[in-house]
């Protein structure tokens, strides 16, 4: 009997080696990560990546948007038929959710380093794209929680402290989480 096996798309493939190359960045950072690493992770040869994605930097910048996205994603569902006042506390929970899967936060983490040292090393087009998805992300989450003064920043700010601590790997008892909530973790 003849075996039939199912050949993805290209665009499948493509999403594929986005969530790939995510879990790869995440591990080793962009200066750090080969395509080779990628393209093995994925099953496909490095040209075949090649025919995908220009360069190793398009492939950095799709897995930071689909970062970036997850991201919105999470506080998006989370805010949805929420009263306001207790918007940032739900997109808080979705975000401790969201960055329990320690790719997801090195996956942030090392987005961050890209930015400086892409600037550093000549790409600045790493940093302008990480700083602008960012800002994005900042600009909806003012938005939502009512264009208060100082709301999303405080809200940003102590999502980063958190990325900081867990990246980190202070354990939940430690005293640096001192004025968390117990949903925090």
């Amino acid at each position: 009997m003849a075996r039939t096996t199912t050949r993805m798309s290209a665009e499948e493939r493509r999403e594929s080696v986005v969530r790939a190359a995510m879990t790869e960045f995440a591990r080793g950072g962009y200066l750090g990560t080969s395509t080779e690493a990628i393209a093995r992770r994925v099953g496909v040869s490095q040209p075949y990546l090649f025919r995908l994605f220009p360069n190793k930097q398009a492939i950095f910048l799709a897995a930071s948007r689909l970062c970036m996205e997850r991201t919105r994603r999470a506080f998006e569902e989370a805010a949805e038929g929420v009263p306001d006042d207790r918007v940032a506390e739900a997109m808080g929970a979705a975000y401790t959710q969201l960055i329990a899967d320690r790719e997801v936060l090195l996956m942030q983490m090392q987005m961050y380093v890209a930015a400086a040292t892409g600037d550093a090393a000549g790409e600045p087009e790493v940093g302008e794209a990480v700083r602008a998805g960012w800002a994005e992300l900042w600009d909806w989450v003012n938005l939502r929680l009512g264009a208060e003064p100082g709301a999303a920043t405080d809200f940003m700010a102590h999502g980063m402290l958190i990325n900081v601590l867990l990246a980190m790997g202070f354990p939940p008892d430690h005293r640096v989480w001192a004025g968390f909530g117990p949903d925090c973790l």
